[in-house]
Order: structure tokens, then sequence, then C-alpha cells
């Protein structure tokens, strides 16, 4: 007995792919660039002298923004999928 081949079909348009990859693009690089920049904050908060302490509390501050900025881009890309999938019958 031969098990029987499934092809995969597509369900997305190669334009809701291409939608789908440009959501939240500007919000993820804004995190990466808050995590960068609070990172650096919190380096220099902690090892550049004369530097005040609170530093390094505000740049633990700017990553968690950053963060926040990369889980919202990823909830909204999921929520996008979702809509473009069941829009196109998968």
């Amino acid at each position: 007995m031969t098990m029987p081949t499934y092809t995969p079909r597509t369900v997305l348009s190669v334009e809701d792919l291409d939608a789908l990859r440009a959501c939240g693009r500007g919000e993820r690089n804004l995190g990466y660039v808050c995590c960068l920049v609070g990172v650096l904050v919190m380096i220099t908060g902690r090892f550049m002298a004369g530097a005040p302490i609170w530093l390094t509390s505000l740049g633990v501050g700017v990553v968690v923004l950053g963060w926040g900025l990369l889980a919202h881009s990823l909830y909204k890309r999921a929520v996008m999928a979702r809509s473009l999938s069941s829009r196109s019958g998968g």
C-alpha cells in the first residue's frame, strides 16, 4: 500500500507575503535601536567614571521599551497573518 502524497498549496499570494513582511517593520527596527541604546546607556552608567548611577536604571527602562516594541510588532504580524490566511480560505 502506498501512502498518498500531499502537495502543499499556497495560502497567501506574493503581494500578501510582501505586505506581511513589511508589517511592523518600523516598530521592529525602533525596538532594535532602543535595545542597543539602552545597553549603551547601562554600560555608560556602570563603567564611566563620574556618570550618575541612575543611568543604569534608565538603560534598563529603555531596553524594556525596546522589547515591548519588538513584542508589539510580532503580535501585529501574527494578527495580520491570521487575517490574510482566513481571507484566502486557509
